[in-house]
């Protein structure tokens, strides 16, 4: 090997090295009146990573994907994306409070597709997919359109753009939210829990929409699943949460296939019995 290839592949590790996390929680708290749900989280989650969050009913899964999406605030600690605070700002040296522009500005890097659709029922699925890049993002109508369709055509549901969300199936509905959220260019794409309000025969062709777009690679992916096997094959890192605290964490292959926590053991246990 030339000394020039060694060189160049130096620089490509420190380039690597040198990568910044697009999202930073740091020692973050969160408590519902005396119910403290979040005990001091500390995650990075690197450009383009897929990390599933899995853990018990309760343990503060959706918490931390709902402070990300600015629909709860922490109690303390901070939350940075993509290099800037979200709750915090920046104001004559010091950090304040952010006012609602600024979390705004910072909450347009994310994207976020819920348990239950939210589309906008007096729309056609293309009208709910360009309403935001529009109103938004101030992108004119053609170019939102355009985009909307492209989306809706990736999740397989080109030939559905006129029909209304009470003329399509559960599934179907999923995948109009995804495409809503995909027209937004988002740089992290948060899922909670997509699959827990469908029917069972509905589950296999949501979750292969999600691995067909976590094989574009471009944006990090935060996944509160209860999916198992899913969360092993998408996943470049689990996170088990329990009791507020992230408990276990690592690949799939080492937390899902091997645990070491016994409560995590005994999570995994009702899924293979």
């Amino acid at each position: 090997m030339s000394e020039q290839t060694l060189q160049n592949e130096d620089k490509t590790d420190q380039s690597k090295s040198k990568q910044e996390p697009i999202v930073k929680y740091e020692d973050v708290h969160k408590s519902f009146g005396d119910v403290q749900v979040l005990k001091g989280i500390n995650l990075d989650i690197m450009p383009g990573e897929k990390v599933a969050v899995i853990g018990p009913s309760g343990s503060g899964k959706t918490t931390i994907i709902r402070m990300l999406m600015t629909l709860e605030q922490p109690t303390s600690g901070h939350i940075i994306v993509d290099g800037q605070y979200l709750w915090h700002m920046e104001q004559d040296g010091k950090l304040v409070p952010a006012n609602e522009k600024h979390l705004r500005e910072v909450r347009g890097d994310i994207g976020m597709v819920f348990q239950h659709f939210n589309l906008f029922p007096h729309m056609t699925i293309l009208e709910n997919c360009m309403t935001a890049p529009i109103h938004v993002q101030k992108e004119d109508k053609e170019s939102a359109k355009k985009r909307s369709i492209e989306m809706l055509e990736k999740v397989g549901l080109g030939d559905k753009l006129d029909n209304y969300p009470s003329q399509l199936s559960g599934g179907q509905k999923q995948r109009v939210a995804m495409a809503r959220a995909l027209v937004m260019r988002p740089k992290v794409m948060l899922f909670d829990e997509v699959t827990s309000a469908l029917d069972p025969e509905l589950v296999g062709e949501v979750l292969e929409v999600i691995r067909d777009i976590a094989k574009e690679g471009e944006m990090a992916m935060v996944l509160v699943t209860h999916e198992m096997e899913f969360a092993i094959d998408i996943a470049d890192r689990v996170l088990f949460l329990d009791e507020g605290v992230i408990a276990e964490e690592g690949p799939p292959s080492q937390v899902i296939e091997n645990p070491t926590n016994e409560r995590l053991q005994t999570f995994l246990h009702r899924f293979r019995s």
